[in-house]
């Protein structure tokens, strides 16, 4: 997913990010005074954050097996271009079918997909089967997840590469 509006991150948006990971509750009094900057411009940069789309939702950072989904897969799926759009709204329909992306290579889309269990992946497989424009679907369970998704360090180069500039 791509950020909705042109404007990028700079360096407060990125310190205001961190900060909020090493402590999510943070008011936006606290973090002002963390940071050393307004209340006001922080709490308008969040909100700014979150309009564009920046800052996602809060349940993105629950993990599945928490709710009882501790099976994780991921879905190739080779679709019927003409028929997009039910297979769009069909997968957005299942619960279970937690992210897609589409892609270049052999599959069209990528679906991510908990599970229960591998006869709840069956059922879940078969319902993916019956969306109209689905022709074919192939499997890879993931039996361990090696590194979770990340981006602080990305953020953190981008408060050092403008703290770099400023001083140049």
């Amino acid at each position: 997913m791509t950020i909705s509006t042109s404007r990028t991150l700079d360096s407060l948006d990125g310190r205001i990010i961190l900060a909020l990971d090493k402590d999510p509750e943070a008011s936006a009094l606290a973090l002002s005074r963390t940071l050393g900057v307004a209340r006001n411009t922080v709490h308008s940069r969040l909100a700014r954050l979150e309009r564009s789309g920046a800052l996602r939702s809060f349940s993105r950072r629950l993990d599945p097996a928490a709710l009882g989904y501790e099976l994780m897969a991921f879905l190739s799926l080779e679709i019927s271009q003409t028929r997009f759009g039910s297979v769009e709204s069909g997968l957005a329909a299942i619960p279970e079918v937690i992210e897609v992306h589409a892609t270049t290579g052999d599959a069209d889309l990528m679906a991510k997909v908990v599970a229960r269990g591998t006869a709840d992946l069956y059922r879940i497989t078969n319902q993916i089967l019956e969306i109209d424009g689905i022709q074919r679907t192939s499997t890879a369970i993931s039996v361990m997840e090696l590194m979770p998704p990340r981006y602080d360090g990305l953020i953190s180069r981008l408060t050092e590469q403008e703290a770099f500039t400023a001083h140049k």
